[in-house]
């Protein structure tokens, strides 16, 4: 036992002492907000001139942005924001801003109550109708005479999970009651059709302003890891064949930034449990494996509510029939698997939708097959290890009972096969 204590204080004093590979392994972390950021400069410029009028007390358009995970939409929307609310404390001007993760949120209710503390209002975490927030909201705007500077991120999250836009739609018209104080919304999203699930009223008035982030370049991720990796590494202990590793292959995944830091931070990490005086390119490799099976736990934990459901309607299909399942035996066992957690089922047709989304994702595997004159379905397969689905819902609160449902209606088919 003492040999392990041992051990143990000799890991820990070489933490305390700042490590041989790190001196601050926070600035990989994509939470971290830096001084610079590389190869945003124009969308940072752009979003500065939009909400730049709060200053004066004008109101400014709605924004909307929109590219794939890891391509700067939520860091340059802080970035700007953290130095525009400087700004307006040097002149004293009324700017109050909030930043929402509406997929974290989970609810509309969860979101306007957010955003209702975030004014100093005190709201119960249930209870109240979202109208009754919504009228909370506007009073202390209209109290306060400030303008109210809102993130809405992964903005796509509120309509996906119920069909439902009436939020955005209150939120979009709530400066029509205000004489004084004013709301301006940032709507951010990872999905490129986002939009065409919008009303089009609610279109015309959130994409007043709207910008693109393209995926980074193998070589623009190369400047953010150099740039970062500076100050976090000591001097001397990153290779540079690691280094140029990990923007290839983040390039290779979308220009996911995240993505290429994440790599980075992991690879130092074995490196540092490892002894080794270089982080090299093998310790990239190791790290690639440990961060796949990471995201994909992360992404399955953070998907919306119905999408799990169907998704673990796919995992029964699959454990009963050890083949590719059709599109309506997922519907009929999606239907099933509702009304086991009490919540109303989506349209097949919506259901559809979120199996493309599922696919583009990766989660699943969907094909569409030709029945010649009978028409076409998609042949739908995991795209991921079910173990690991079971592994991350067993721990749902909401659909880990669902794991063990045995579905009627596969018991049906059996029947009648």
């Amino acid at each position: 036992m003492n040999i392990h204590l041992s051990q143990l204080d000799v890991i820990f004093d070489r933490i305390l002492s700042g490590g041989d590979v790190f001196r601050d392994r926070n600035l990989l972390r994509h939470d971290y907000m830096p001084q610079n950021l590389p190869h945003r400069e124009s969308q940072i410029e752009r979003l500065g001139s939009v909400l730049a009028p709060a200053l004066t007390k004008d109101r400014v358009s709605n924004f909307f942005a929109y590219g794939k995970t890891g391509t700067g939409k939520t860091i340059v929307a802080k970035f700007v924001l953290e130095r525009l609310v400087r700004k307006a404390g040097q002149y004293n001007r009324a700017l109050q801003t909030a930043h929402v993760n509406c997929r974290l949120a989970g609810t509309n209710y969860r979101v306007v109550a957010d955003l209702c503390r975030r004014l100093g209002v005190q709201v119960p975490f249930t209870g109240l109708a979202v109208g009754e927030l919504l009228d909370r909201l506007k009073e202390a705007l209209k109290k306060q005479k400030t303008a109210f500077l809102v993130v809405l991120d992964e903005i796509d999250a509120l309509v996906k999970r119920s069909e439902d836009d009436s939020l955005l739609y209150e939120l979009t018209r709530i400066n029509e009651a205000l004489s004084e104080g004013w709301i301006g919304l940032i709507g951010i999203s990872n999905d490129l059709h986002f939009k065409d699930f919008l009303d089009p009223r609610v279109l015309s008035s959130l994409g007043e302003e709207e910008l693109v982030f393209k995926p980074y370049s193998s070589d623009e991720l190369y400047d953010i890891l150099q740039e970062r990796s500076t100050q976090a590494f000591q001097h001397g202990v990153l290779d540079e064949g690691a280094l140029r590793l990990c923007a290839a292959l983040a390039a290779r995944e979308h220009g996911d930034a995240r993505r290429a830091l994440d790599l980075l931070r992991v690879a130092g990490e074995i490196g540092e449990r490892d002894r080794s005086p270089r982080i090299l390119e093998k310790h990239v490799g190791e790290a690639q494996q440990k961060v796949e099976h990471d995201r994909v736990t992360e992404v399955l934990s953070s998907l919306p509510l119905h999408s799990r459901v169907l998704l673990l309607s796919v995992l029964h299909l699959e454990s009963a029939r050890k083949e590719s399942s059709v599109t309506g035996d997922v519907y009929e066992v999606y239907r099933e698997l509702c009304s086991v957690v009490r919540m109303e089922p989506l349209t097949q047709r919506r259901v559809s939708g979120l199996l493309n989304e599922l696919d583009i994702m990766g989660i699943l595997n969907a094909r569409v097959v030709s029945f010649g004159r009978y028409g076409r379905t998609k042949k739908i397969r995991l795209g991921v290890e079910p173990r690991t689905i079971t592994a991350t819902f067993s721990v749902d609160e909401i659909v880990g009972g669902l794991l063990e449902h045995a579905p009627k209606y596969l018991h049906r088919q059996r029947q009648l096969n």
